[in-house]
């Protein structure tokens, strides 16, 4: 009979905390999901709408050389769904693979080799000749991608950490402690009689002892999360990015058109006279193989068809997830302390207690009468005199210091979004102040940034894509991992 009330415990056990973690779980999962889509979709539009755009204002020049600007939405893409993608670099690399096309077809009278276009692209920096749009949209696609990138791979992290935490395996004394509270009243004929409130704390507090241990980790994870979220409603916007990335891009072209004497100038000066082309080719004129198609674009010229239609569909759809911004941070703030409060939430179920109010009646371990030991504190080492759970605050469960490192990388990954920078690609050099994903901010910008010790972490287990990732980057070198690994030593005894 009490291995069958032993088994019965646990099972009711594990069901109580899987039932009361619920609401923080499919906060986790709904809201990641429709984040997710919302994401997926606006790249798609953005890139239909450049495609639509471009074809009727440029026409068949935009159609040769199409794979520039496909290229580009599919590395957003894969930045944005956890590839390894150094954003500012492979914008760069756009600008001057789209100066090497253009190059080409203001001097069509000339013959490039693919030596000489190299030397061409590498005087995009020098000679701007797309204006100051490049800069611009550098600074506002790498700042609004790493800030929504980040935050959905926050959202994955908080659900896979409520998942497994959710999913407990309690220990030898819990087991006993949770029979002894939940059904030796009926071996005392008072099966009527509910355990007290507070004999129930302490059953909990000894049983979720490593539990309440993620409060601390959680709550900063909750904290960064919220700042993120606040990004995303204002500096960080992404559909104020990608919505209008095919006019600045024109507006690029643009210039690259009204600077072409200027710039060619320049090039043949750095980089040698070119050879002539083809007679054919050399006898078309510059205005009539290029300003003709070339043409200044008017933004009422936006494709009013189906993908207008599609772009009204996206306000209406992120108008929505402005609001979902909104919800999410009122869940998120719920689910603060949720670890630690976990125990007064379970015992304060009706069908577990007999209720804080009701201290006399009550089972107290050993008989209907007052529970007169005083309530534990929270966490591990807070249980070494816990009267009703043996609880070996030596031996930490390590599968729980795993979600705590797991969150605390995370963590670290959003305080970076935060101020713009991606933690994957942060520059160590001493000559530089820049990272490799930064975002440029100005003062005016991003006014306030966090000070924090960056500290990665390996990662957690073979399922921890993000962690993994952030773990196995490149550029990483072997001073730079002992330097991290001893940090974390030290931080450890330092706790």
């Amino acid at each position: 009979m009490e291995d069958k009330l032993s088994q019965q415990s646990k099972l009711e056990f594990e069901n109580l905390v899987e039932e009361t973690s619920h609401f923080v779980r499919t906060t986790f999962v709904s809201r990641h999901k429709k984040f997710d889509e919302f994401f997926r979709e606006l790249l798609e539009n953005a890139e239909r709408s450049l495609n639509d755009m471009f074809v009727r204002t440029y026409g068949m020049l935009y159609m040769q050389n199409s794979e520039v600007f496909q290229d580009l939405f599919t590395e957003l893409k894969r930045y944005y769904t956890g590839g390894n993608v150094n954003l500012e670099e492979m914008l760069n690399d756009f600008w001057a693979r789209l100066l090497e096309r253009m190059f080409q077809l203001i001097n069509p009278q000339y013959h490039f080799s693919e030596d000489y276009l190299e030397c061409v692209s590498k005087y995009t920096d020098q000679l701007k000749p797309f204006g100051d749009v490049p800069r611009k949209l550098k600074v506002q696609v790498t700042r609004a991608f790493i800030a929504a990138r980040t935050f959905v791979q926050g959202l994955t992290v908080g659900r896979e950490v409520a998942n497994r935490v959710s999913k407990v395996s309690p220990t030898p004394g819990c087991i006993r402690a949770l029979m002894k509270m939940l059904y030796c009243p009926y071996c005392r004929g008072l099966p009527t009689v509910k355990p007290c409130n507070n004999y129930c704390l302490n059953v909990m507090k000894g049983c979720l002892a490593n539990q309440a241990d993620l409060d601390t980790e959680w709550n900063l994870f909750i904290d960064a999360m919220l700042l993120v979220a606040e990004r995303l409603e204002g500096p960080f916007n992404i559909e104020s990015v990608m919505d209008p990335i095919d006019v600045k891009i024109s507006e690029a072209i643009m210039n690259m058109q009204e600077n072409s004497m200027q710039v060619s100038a320049k090039v043949f000066q750095g980089c040698g006279q070119p050879k002539p082309a083809p007679a054919l080719r050399s006898s078309r004129s510059v205005p009539e193989n290029f300003n003709t198609r070339f043409r200044p674009y008017n933004p009422e010229e936006r494709p009013t068809t189906a993908a207008g239609t599609s772009l009204d569909r996206l306000r209406t759809i992120w108008r929505t997830m402005q609001h979902g911004v909104t919800d999410i941070k009122e869940k998120l703030k719920i689910s603060k302390k949720f670890w630690s409060t976990l125990p007064y939430t379970i015992c304060k179920d009706e069908r577990v207690t007999a209720g804080p109010s009701v201290e006399e009646d009550c089972w107290n371990g050993h008989t209907k009468a007052r529970y007169l030991p005083e309530i534990m504190n929270d966490g591990l080492t807070n249980q070494i005199n816990n009267p009703e759970v043996d609880v070996d605050i030596t031996r930490p469960d390590t599968f729980i210091r795993q979600q705590i490192m797991a969150l605390r990388v995370m963590t670290n990954k959003l305080k970076n979004a935060y101020n713009g920078n991606d933690v994957n690609f942060q520059d160590t050099s001493d000559e530089t102040s820049g990272s490799g994903s930064g975002s440029g901010c100005t003062d005016d910008i991003c006014p306030t940034e966090f000070d924090f010790v960056t500290t990665e972490a390996p990662p957690v287990d073979s399922d921890r894509r993000e962690v993994e990732a952030s773990a196995t980057q490149p550029g990483w070198s072997l001073q730079t991992l002992l330097v991290v690994f001893l940090s974390l030593v030290l931080q450890r005894q330092w706790r």
